[in-house]
């Protein structure tokens, strides 16, 4: 008796026994295989079930003719793997099965074994092939993943069919019965599958089986549904198999051999034996067949995950639940609307999608950074509530689509979960020119799409080299966009950014900036490896282009993110060097501009000199509330007016307090207890001649979720902070530890702290860069103050997840400081950061 398993090849040179020719009366399978594979009018899922059927009958004759031949009884054949599921492309291997009872003799079995498999040799068909009993059967897929996963697709050819129905129920009860514990290998196969074969989404040559999102996790997702612990989400799944099958019967047509492996010079021919555009038109349908299978099965492993995890079996599955350990039903709020539950982020239960078209970003913000995957559910919930957002944007969904890009690598699967749920496109309606598109420059890793959410991974690294990290995070997603049109793909993005700058509610400024980077993103790449920079030409025409010092350090930002989410051969140490130099010069020759980005002192508005005044009266803080609208645009105000970096939906919060030591860290304080989040501030002394100074700090604030406090509670509590009553380290130290538990996951860069030096020529200007997080205004007012330095003004902004503050200050005498006394001040203020 043979027991072989996954022989591929019969023996060199082998025939039948006997000699018999492939012209035998069963023969004409050949002839029948061959009229069928040539028919152009059965293609697709009818030729794989017609070419299946077809040797069906031919196999059956063979056993049924062999083994009454041999006086055998109590056998019978049967097709498993791909051939089991019906589905045999035209150079398909054949999986086959030769069940026994056990009775038979085991020469005449052998003898029956190789009547079989040789006529299947002989036509030059790949064959894996074994010969068992249904104990033995059962036991070959105890010990080995892949026959069981094998057996779940068993079909019965011939023969007596009980022997197949034992089979097939016996491989079912005891994959259900093993599943929690041999889910986890499978797990790890298609892991360490994808590690070797990369993304079928993303490859220029991809394998259109092995790769991930490929026809073996297709399989994969039936295992686990065959498990009953969890099933795949089937919105287009079948239909992107499908797709991966047709493209691999046309493959395997037009090479004539058994290959899964898309490559460059068949992708033509391919692309037109499916009826196709071109190859960019069979590579993006293929991509986006892939892309709808690995979306699937993430959402399917992380349910097995948490199934696992309710049932507390082990072993878990290695990654899947990204080290949370939260109980089970548990829920820790993320964001207003948001919270965490079983290590996803979801809506709350009060969330109202139908009447807060925000919170589909505030979600997928709030899930990027802290390193949480966005239920699928929650996503479908918000889809289906189909409240568009208003154009332009109100403030705040500008703020979580900036936050969301800048959370670093998490951004991707969150991204790639809206996209899978078709909420980029409503959102973004230009990305569907790009979604998926090929980029034929083998020096790129990505697609185009995948490529820009890339560039904002790297930007979001960058973030602290820049005063606008929401400029650049937002022309880091654009600056490829044009590659959806015809002609030079930065002239194009260029209009394309203009108009989707203005659709997310940036001002004419900001928008002009956007485009300028977007237009010119390859210009400091390009001049610095391609011209002369000793020419002073050069250098102007980059100046006269970029127009600003702060636009050529977004620029130099953005170079640097494009190249390193272009792939390795796109930045060197070498490309970096002269395309910093390039900048210094360009720099200097922009050096003359007038800088009205960092500002002075100002004059106080009416209501700021009233609360002065009732300050000063009672000698205690006075607060004032006011429901802010959205603030008009620079367009609006003219282009000289200065105007904050944004002006979000919110409550302003006006504090007066007569000066004393310690009021900036105690009244951020207060607000982070609060859990009041700042989006931007600005901090004033008011010093007439003959009455007593008076900070006036103008908050612009939001509940991080739930209502606002009452303005009462907040004034207790900074006189409390104010006369040391209200140990405030101590309450935030309180707080983080009571989080622990959900710690962010995103990995920010660390903080930056500078010099703006000849900023102001009445005080030194220490520049802040950070993460934004609880408690760091508070940080920074303490680390100020231990300092020994006076803060005259304050200009604080959260762009997104990111804290860009100015602190005018000045020593004990009033005076700016000395400038190695700054360069302290700085060094400790960066210290208490981190």
């Amino acid at each position: 008796m043979t027991d072989s398993v996954e022989d591929t090849a019969g023996p060199a040179g082998a025939q039948s026994p006997g000699n018999e020719p492939a012209t035998t009366p069963e023969g004409g399978y050949p002839a029948a295989r061959l009229r069928l594979l040539q028919d152009e009018t059965s293609i697709g899922p009818d030729r794989r079930a017609a070419l299946a059927r077809l040797t069906d009958d031919w196999l059956a004759v063979l056993l049924a003719r062999h083994g009454t031949a041999a006086g055998l009884s109590g056998t019978a054949l049967v097709a498993v793997g791909g051939y089991g599921r019906g589905e045999l492309s035209p150079r398909s291997d054949l999986d086959l099965l030769l069940l026994h009872d056990g009775r038979a003799d085991a020469g005449a079995l052998a003898a029956l074994a190789d009547r079989l498999w040789y006529p299947v040799w002989d036509l030059g068909l790949a064959l894996d092939h074994s010969v068992r009993t249904p104990a033995q059967a059962r036991k070959a897929a105890r010990e080995d993943l892949k026959v069981q996963l094998g057996l779940l697709d068993a079909r019965h050819l011939a023969g007596d069919p009980d022997l197949t129905a034992t089979v097939r129920t016996a491989a079912y009860a005891d994959w259900r019965e093993s599943a929690p514990k041999r889910l986890p290998e499978l797990h790890d196969l298609c892991q360490e599958r994808a590690e070797r074969q990369g993304e079928l989404q993303y490859l220029l040559e991809p394998d259109l089986k092995e790769a991930r999102g490929g026809l073996r996790d297709a399989t994969a997702l039936r295992a686990v549904a065959a498990s009953w612990l969890a099933d795949a989400p089937r919105g287009g799944l079948e239909a992107a198999r499908t797709r991966l099958l047709d493209a691999r019967d046309a493959l395997h047509l037009t090479t004539g051999r058994a290959t899964d492996r898309l490559s460059l010079q068949d992708q033509d021919q391919v692309a037109t034996a499916l009826g196709m555009l071109d190859a960019d038109a069979l590579l993006r349908q293929t991509y986006e067949s892939a892309r709808t299978i690995s979306y699937a099965a993430d959402v399917t492993w992380r349910e097995v995950g948490r199934v696992l995890r309710a049932r507390s079996l082990k072993p878990t599955l290695r990654g899947l639940l990204h080290g949370r350990t939260a109980g089970k039903g548990e829920r820790s709020p993320l964001a207003e609307g948001v919270v965490e539950l079983d290590g996803e982020a979801v809506l709350a239960r009060t969330a109202r999608p139908e009447r807060d078209p925000v919170l589909v970003l505030r979600a997928a913000a709030a899930a990027a950074q802290a390193g949480l995957p966005l239920a699928t559910h929650s996503i479908r919930r918000c889809a289906t509530a189909n409240r568009p957002l208003p154009v332009p944007w109100p403030a705040e969904a500008r703020e979580q689509l900036v936050t969301l890009l800048g959370a670093g690598t998490h951004t991707v699967p969150v991204w790639e979960a809206l996209e899978a749920e078709g909420i980029i496109p409503r959102l973004l309606p230009d990305w569907e020119r790009v979604r998926c598109r090929p980029q034929r420059n083998p020096v790129h890793t990505w697609t185009v799409d995948r490529h820009l959410v890339e560039t904002a991974v790297r930007a979001a690294a960058l973030t602290r080299r820049v005063h606008r990290p929401d400029l650049l995070l937002v022309a880091a997603l654009l600056h490829d966009i044009g590659k959806g049109w015809p002609g030079d793909h930065s002239v194009a993005g260029e209009t394309i950014a203009r108009d989707v700058a203005a659709r997310l509610g940036f001002g004419a400024r900001d928008t002009t900036v956007i485009a300028t980077l977007v237009r010119h993103h390859l210009l400091l790449i390009e001049t610095a490896t391609r011209r002369d920079l000793d020419d002073p030409a050069t250098v102007g025409a980059v100046a006269d282009a970029v127009g600003s010092t702060r636009t050529l350090e977004l620029l130099h930002a953005l170079t640097e993110a494009d190249a390193l989410a272009t792939g390795p051969a796109a930045w060197s140490a070498w490309r970096g060097g002269l395309v910093a130099d390039l900048v210094k010069r360009v720099a200097a020759r922009l050096a003359g501009e007038p800088d009205t980005e960092l500002r002075g002192t100002g004059e106080p508005t009416a209501e700021q000199e009233r609360l002065a005044i009732e300050a000063r009266r009672t000698g205690g803080p006075v607060l004032a509330l006011h429901t802010r609208a959205e603030a008009p645009s620079e367009a609006d105000t003219g282009p000289e007016t200065p105007a904050p970096a944004q002006e979000p939906v919110g409550v302003e919060l006006l504090i007066a307090v007569p000066d004393q030591p310690g009021v900036l860290p105690a009244a951020a304080g207060v607000l982070a207890l609060h859990r009041l989040t700042v989006r931007a501030a600005d901090l004033l002394l008011l010093d007439p001649i003959d009455e007593g100074p008076v900070l006036v700090l103008s908050w612009r604030v939001a509940a991080e979720y739930g209502s606002l406090p009452q303005a009462d509670r907040l004034r207790a509590d900074l006189l409390r902070a104010l006369d040391g009553t209200l140990d405030i380290p101590a309450r935030l130290a309180e707080r983080e530890r009571a989080y622990a538990r959900r710690s962010r996951a995103v990995l920010a860069p660390p903080p930056r702290v500078t010099v703006a030096t000849g900023s102001s020529d009445t005080a030194t200007v220490i520049e802040v860069r950070a993460q934004d997080a609880h408690g760091l205004l508070h940080r920074i007012g303490r680390a100020l103050e231990a300092a020994g330095v006076a803060v005259r003004s304050a200009h604080i902004s959260t762009l997104g997840a990111n804290a860009v503050d100015a602190f005018y200050v000045t020593g004990p005498d009033g005076a700016p400081l000395a400038d190695a006394a700054a360069h302290e001040v700085a060094a400790a203020v960066e210290r208490a950061l981190q």
